[in-house]
């Protein structure tokens, strides 16, 4: 477990992660990271829960018309 200690940053309330943590998740100094709210608590993560689930439907669709695509692609 790490504990995370809030303070104020300008007018901001926040925290500072860890060497560690950033390691782990694989961030650097100005990238994003998002927090979402899960059945457990809250989970922080490079990734982007809005984008994956876009990709996937764009996924769905490229799968249904692969034919077409394929045509158009010519």
């Amino acid at each position: 477990m790490i504990t995370l200690k809030a303070r104020f940053i300008g007018n901001s309330l926040g925290v500072t992660l860890p060497r560690e943590v950033t390691d782990r998740l694989k961030v650097k100094s100005g990238d994003a990271v998002y927090l979402t709210e899960s059945p457990d608590g809250y989970r922080l993560t490079p990734y982007n829960p809005e984008f994956a689930r876009q990709m996937s439907k764009a996924e769905e669709v490229m799968h249904r018309y692969r034919d077409a695509l394929k045509q158009l692609s010519k």
